[in-house]
């Protein structure tokens, strides 16, 4: 093998409970096991924001929810990588991990399926009506389940925001219900390419005023953030619905509240929220036509176990002098002191 050094790879500290046991099945672990020079340890306590000291020792981090900031590089001497275990990197300050010749990679890919299916599932239990119907029971309201006609998902326009890898994941899926070819918002996307996989290029507001689901697949970013205000959801059809999955911040959550709670759309599915974690309800809560996740809609052992597989992989990869996929900043390969740190790391004193 072509790694000499002892590879130190930390993982934050969210991905353990209290007594120290990971919380989940299969995290892609046998990987660095099994993988020579690799050793494997935790950050100890769990804080929104890693601190430079916890990392102290560490070539490599594996980060679930913790923000990566410019405090955190600050003394990176000795770091090389750090693994964004998912997609979203808003939380870690790019331009930070390049300064301090860092690498950023994410887990590109591995989420497409989880996410998709979940994005389907919300589908189905906003146009069926599933949270009302279960009430319906559980509260003797039976004679009042023909108030509540659902509709299915054939013959339906979705609007997919952003169709990058979840997005044409949700598109194949749901290929198979009989819906119309989905419209599709991604001004970094030809019109030739989405054509070419089958689905309808149109702009934003062509998408939000003509389709019965509107599905948020793009990154947080200064370009997204408060992407759909007012305005645009007023484009929307009052029988339409509306599902984040991507990230708190790209919907206005106060113009979201009141275009449902004045019956504006039909409902929401919402997995992400401005300020997470929620520790207090928020006025979506209060809604009878909303469904709300943890920010974990798409959260399964399978998910789980490709994510970790990916993030564990490119720390291998880091170790052996390989580039890993889904590198957010290219550029910092390239730069000396990187490449002088890595030789550093990886082949030995």
């Amino acid at each position: 093998m072509i790694t000499q050094r002892q590879f130190t790879v930390g993982l934050t500290a969210d991905f353990y409970d209290e007594q120290g046991k990971l919380k989940y099945v299969d995290i892609g672990l046998n990987l660095l096991d099994d993988a020579p020079n690799i050793s494997v340890t935790r950050i100890a306590k769990h804080a929104p924001e890693i601190r430079a000291d916890q990392i102290t020792g560490m070539n490599g981090v594996i980060v679930l929810t913790p923000s990566v900031t410019a405090a955190t590089l600050q003394d990176a001497q000795d770091l090389l990588v750090i693994g964004r275990f998912g997609v979203g990197y808003d939380g870690v300050d790019v331009a930070a991990c390049t300064n301090a010749d860092v690498v950023l990679f994410i887990t590109a890919g591995a989420v497409d399926y989880s996410v998709a299916e979940a994005t389907v599932a919300w589908m189905l239990s906003l146009s069926h009506h599933v949270r009302t119907k279960d009430h319906l029971v559980r509260s003797g309201q039976w004679d009042a389940r023909s108030r509540w006609m659902g509709s299915e998902l054939r013959d339906r326009t979705l609007g997919i925001i952003g169709f990058g890898g979840i997005g044409r994941a949700v598109q194949r899926m749901t290929e198979g219900f009989g819906m119309l070819p989905p419209l599709v918002f991604d001004p970094y996307v030809s019109a030739a390419a989405v054509t070419a996989a089958g689905a309808r290029p149109a702009t934003l507001d062509e998408l939000l005023a003509q389709s019965d689901f509107v599905s948020l697949h793009c990154p947080l970013n200064e370009k997204t953030r408060n992407l759909l205000t007012a305005r645009e959801l007023g484009l929307m059809q009052p029988t339409a619905f509306l599902i984040n999955t991507a990230r708190g911040g790209i919907v206005n959550e106060n113009d979201l509240y009141d275009a449902l709670v004045e019956n504006r759309i039909a409902g929401a599915a919402i997995d992400c929220f401005v300020q997470e974690p929620l520790v207090a309800p928020t006025p979506l809560t209060s809604l009878e036509n909303v469904l709300l996740a943890p920010h974990s809609i798409a959260w399964t052992n399978e998910l789980f176990r490709d994510i970790g597989r990916s993030a564990c992989q490119g720390m291998i990869d880091l170790a052996q002098r390989r580039t890993p996929h889904g590198v957010v900043n290219p550029d910092v390969l390239k730069r000396r002191g990187f490449q002088e740190k890595w030789e550093r790391l990886t082949l030995g004193p």
